[in-house]
């Protein structure tokens, strides 16, 4: 049965309830489910304030329009979409006989909106299949993957966060629309070129949200529209960070900080990383090793460098806070097994970010024993959350079960403490995060890529996790220069690396320095975080002079562009628009820009060409058709539309000025 209610257009047989309502410019939202009602959860969405909809009525169909996009639905109940152009964007994948009339008829007996019931309870693993319009289709966004492809058709993809993994499941299509998977459910996404399939392990509705805009800056800005955008980012997000796996006194953190700025070397951010605490669940500094941490925030200030601290959401058994926390109900639970999610340094537990009571009880503790000492930006890590075994099936939180509703933990984990630093006055605000979902942005989160290896395959797959970040909605994203697990600063071939890896960081949305360096340093101490040792030194000097010389030419670039990248961070602000961004954002209508994956534009005035392999001096460069090129630090120029030969040493990375 097919009917008009207000704004929506509903489709109703047997127990089945499909919704197609406006949500947002040139956009619609389909909700589908076998519930007795449909649930109300927006869960990604925030409701819209532009839409404007029309319906009409055929013998066999119903249409329901909003701008560019429209809808119609049979009284079989298959959906298509067109554009304004009635170019066929979407048509669901059905393969049945409820209407033998349709050229797709079949006796498959597949449907398009499965649920299938999960035994004991009301939930459903639900299975959306789409038909693949065109072969030829170019897929980006869905978030960080550690692969190297940036056109993800083809690819099949875990809906699960695991450290170095996050699942943002928004799709930005070469064929000119955006499509969100509104679920946070753990399940799959196969982007075949036979079918597209979208699957969430246990929920209770089927929903998604699709888009069309004429260019990619036009849906990926109508995707903020709907799911929030960043905060404006503060100055000291725009220049260099220092940090390394890991500080462990405050002495040293200082001796570090005094360096850089005797040698003046201009340092927006210094990092205490994970240990400076007693035991995981006491948010607050170990008073062996850090004993007047208001004077050294004082100190660093007076250098002009801001205190992160790292926060994790696991919680030691043996804290001061775990039983309290536990009587309150405030720490994640499992449904079969030992209350056991990490054995790293404690037998842990998380707290629950779905929990408001627990975001409260969590951002009180890093309040008063960091934020009021004049810590204003803090290192959300651990996200995901990480477990010891990603059994998702296991774990239950506030909200519901982890398979049900797991995807959201690292954005409410953003929530807890950007709601609080807001509620205490703070207006802009950023704290980075190893994971984010759809929405996280609006949170204030900068999210890094993760433990990932000191390796140049390492390298290569964080430019593609990097800008099919920005392109499902984080504008704020980062990396370890260097990579994280391993490199020894006085070996040659890692050095090649680390400056190939600090060059690039200084044309991404933040520059950060961090790693777990080789060899392990001494032990410091007996008692409270003493046991997790740290790496070797990892300050731009620790590289040798050749390579200090490197890092101080990009890090005064860095500098030099601070003006412009405030303003490329207001436009993520404003619009959501990506701080870095791949070549067909910037030129849609340049066909060869959607073949071009290992190049990108910082802003849109900077055209970057990475160095990715060992030993390279020279690179091939492609300029996008539609504009001259000057190279970077020279006087060198070119027309668009052709592909140049760029020599790199050692000391350079290629950057090309568009003009």
């Amino acid at each position: 049965m097919l009917d008009f209610d207000g704004t929506r257009l509903t489709y109703r047989y047997d127990a089945e309830k499909l919704w197609i309502e406006p949500w947002g410019a040139n956009a619609l939202r389909i909700q589908a489910t076998m519930q007795s009602s449909m649930p109300s959860e927006s869960w990604a969405l925030e409701r819209p304030t532009t839409f404007e909809s029309k319906f009409s009525r055929g013998l066999k169909s119903a249409s329901i329009s909003n701008g560019k996009i429209t809808a119609t639905v049979t009284t079989g109940g298959k959906l298509t979409i067109h554009d304004s152009a009635n170019r066929l964007i979407l048509e669901e994948y059905s393969r049945h006989r409820k209407d033998v009339l349709d050229p797709k008829t079949s006796a498959l007996n597949v449907a398009a909106r499965e649920f299938r019931p999960l035994p004991g309870n009301e939930k459903y693993h639900t299975t959306l299949r789409l038909e693949t319009v065109d072969a030829n289709e170019k897929l980006y966004g869905m978030g960080q993957y550690q692969q190297r492809h940036l056109n993800l058709s083809g690819h099949d993809l875990e809906l699960a966060h695991r450290n170095s993994q996050a699942s943002i499941p928004f799709l930005l299509s070469s064929r000119g629309y955006g499509f969100l998977w509104n679920n946070p459910s753990v399940g799959r996404a196969v982007l075949g070129k036979n079918i597209h399939t979208f699957e969430a392990f246990s929920t209770d509705k089927l929903d998604y949200w699709i888009i069309v805009g004429d260019n990619p800056s036009e849906i990926v800005e109508g995707y903020a529209a709907v799911t929030g955008k960043v905060p404006m980012m503060p100055d000291y997000g725009l220049g260099f960070w220092q940090c390394k796996l890991r500080y462990q006194t405050q002495e040293e953190l200082l001796s570090v900080a005094r360096e850089y700025h005797r040698r003046k070397l201009k340092v927006d951010v210094i990092v205490a990383d994970f240990f400076h605490w007693p035991l995981q669940g006491e948010w607050k500094f170990d008073k062996t090793y850090w004993p007047d941490p208001d004077a050294m925030i004082q100190e660093l200030k007076s250098m002009g460098m801001e205190l992160m601290v790292s926060v994790w959401p696991t919680v030691d058994k043996r804290s001061d806070n775990y039983e309290e926390m536990l009587e309150k109900g405030l720490l994640i639970r499992t449904d079969r097994g030992v209350r056991t999610a990490m054995t790293f340094m404690g037998d842990t537990v998380h707290f629950d970010a779905t929990n408001p009571d627990a975001r409260t009880y969590v951002w009180q503790k890093a309040k008063q024993n960091y934020y009021s000492k004049g810590v204003k930006i803090f290192w959300l890590d651990e996200a995901e959350p990480e477990y010891d075994v990603y059994d998702f099936d296991i774990y239950r939180y506030h909200a519901g079960s982890n398979l049900s509703i797991g995807n959201i933990y690292p954005r409410d984990y953003a929530r807890a403490f950007y709601e609080g630093m807001t509620a205490a006055g703070q207006s802009n605000v950023v704290n980075l995060l190893r994971c984010a979902w759809a929405g996280s942005q609006k949170y204030g989160a900068l999210v890094w890529s993760g433990d990932i290896a000191s390796s140049w395959g390492s390298l290569r797959n964080q430019l593609a996790a990097g800008l099919n970040m920005g392109l499902a909605g984080i504008p704020w994203w980062t990396t370890d220069i260097g990579g994280f697990h391993g490199g020894d600063p006085n070996d040659e071939a890692f050095r090649e690396l680390f400056v190939r890896w600090f060059q690039w960081g200084a044309f991404c949305p933040v520059m950060r320095l961090h790693g777990d360096r080789e060899p392990k340093q001494p032990q410091q101490g007996t008692t409270g975080g003493a046991e997790c040792l740290s790496g070797a030194p990892n300050e731009i000097w620790s590289y040798g002079e050749k390579v200090e010389g490197i890092c101080v030419k990009y890090m005064n670039i860095r500098e030099g562009m601070r003006d412009y990248i405030r303003g490329l961070m207001r436009e993520a602000h404003e619009k959501g628009t990506p701080v870095i961004r791949t070549l067909f954002y910037e030129f849609p209508k340049d066909a060869r820009c959607w073949e071009v994956e290992d190049q990108y534009f910082f802003g849109d005035r900077y055209l970057v060409a990475p160095i990715l392999a060992p030993e390279q001096k020279k690179r091939e460069v492609y300029l996008p058709k539609g504009a001259s090129w000057k190279i970077f630090d020279g006087d060198n120029k070119w027309h668009g539309g052709q592909t140049i030969e760029m020599d790199c040493p050692l000391e350079t990375m290629p950057v090309l000025v568009r003009s």
